[in-house]
């Protein structure tokens, strides 16, 4: 029993919007073995990759109304202050941009970086370049969240990347959501942005890596100063 427990435990559940990707990546494995044996276990590590990428583990998320969670797993790639996408009407003045960029072996699920009330949400189709370079921001296809909270309106919003080809939302408009709740996914590599109001100070750096509903990005109502970290 002890042994089944710490397999069960292990295991991290895949989401239900994987299966027919899994489904579809076994029953290519057999044919190709089919065709030609050795092509069988080829498809095979692809469709445990496609599993894998699909995961949809469980997170403890921190209670703190002050506290911004990170919305995805993944390298925070951009610290900085830029004016938000238009479509999320928060206005013209610089805000603070904090992104996280998943590659395609991150954790896809993405979640709500703070607790509040779902005032609008906006999708804009555009192109497929890497998400890493700030110019996704503009260019790629993209859904924007924006959520009410104790300080003020927040933006998040979903960018595709070069291979990625589907935003997934899973919330409406004027409904309550908690932070580190799912919210949506987005297939094969792709990025978040935060964009924060003022009185937010950054908690992560540059390179440092995040997960979703766990790590805390930013925090509001604090005299301390941006965070200082030390790569080793």
């Amino acid at each position: 029993m002890s042994l089944f427990n710490t397999v069960r435990n292990t295991i991290v559940p895949v989401h239900k919007e994987g299966y027919p990707f899994v489904a579809a990546f076994f029953v290519a494995s057999l044919i190709l073995g089919w065709i030609f044996k050795p092509l069988f276990w080829i498809g095979m590590i692809f469709t445990l990759w496609c599993a894998y990428f699909f995961r949809d583990p469980e997170r403890v998320t921190p209670q703190d109304d002050d506290l911004v969670i990170s919305p995805a797993d993944g390298r925070v790639s951009a610290i900085q202050m830029v004016t938000p996408p238009a479509e999320l009407d928060l206005g013209s003045e610089p805000m603070l941009r904090i992104s996280v960029f998943m590659n395609v072996f991150n954790c896809h699920v993405n979640r709500a970086p703070m607790r509040g009330r779902i005032v609008s949400i906006n999708y804009r189709s555009g192109s497929f370049v890497n998400a890493e370079l700030d110019k996704a921001s503009e260019d790629n296809e993209r859904n924007g969240l924006v959520i009410e909270t104790r300080h003020g309106q927040i933006g998040v919003v979903q960018i595709a990347g070069l291979v990625a080809r589907r935003i997934l939302c899973w919330v409406n408009p004027n409904e309550p959501v908690d932070a580190g709740e799912r919210f949506g996914l987005i297939r094969f590599g792709s990025r978040l942005d935060v964009f924060l109001p003022a009185g937010a100070a950054p908690r992560v750096s540059l390179g440092q890596t995040a997960i979703a509903g766990e790590t805390v990005i930013a925090e509001f109502a604090s005299a301390k100063g941006p965070v200082i970290s030390r790569r080793t």
